[in-house]
């Protein structure tokens, strides 16, 4: 694959990491604010919300990845197998204690209003996204 094609999988994963990244953060949002009915200062619910929206982007992102960013024969079978779910899955775990610690910690700074935290949370969203495609594209897709 040549840089040309590397750079056009990338914007395409970043276009389905954002998707996620916007369900991911609806979901936290909602879970944090509506559900719990909580704020920013109870920690265990962050947590809880991070968590969720955590999951629900994981499944959006496995899926759409699979479908519009790594289109290739090769990466498509390797993308397709339990073992690939499997690291992809751990990729995303490890991004996800890299969100949750980098949220607790920025709140530790950023003041008590929500629109702080959504701008904290998309802050941290563009930090674990390089985190997950490179570690996704060599674990999983093989770099190719």
């Amino acid at each position: 694959m040549n840089k040309k094609d590397t750079l056009f999988e990338f914007l395409r994963y970043a276009i389905v990491g954002g998707v996620a990244a916007l369900v991911d953060m609806g979901v936290n949002y909602a879970t944090l604010y509506f559900i719990l009915g909580a704020t920013k200062d109870d920690k265990w619910q962050v947590a809880t919300a991070v968590t969720a929206g955590f999951i629900v982007g994981l499944i959006v992102n496995f899926v759409l990845s699979n479908l519009f960013v790594f289109r290739s024969a090769e990466q498509q079978k390797e993308g397709k197998t339990i073992k690939a779910f499997i690291i992809y899955a751990l990729v995303g775990v490890i991004g996800y204690f890299l969100t949750v610690g980098l949220t607790l910690l920025g709140t530790l700074f950023i003041g008590e209003s929500g629109f702080w935290y959504l701008l904290l949370t998309c802050a941290v969203k563009g930090i674990v996204l390089v985190w997950n495609y490179i570690g996704r594209k060599i674990l999983v897709y093989r770099g190719n």
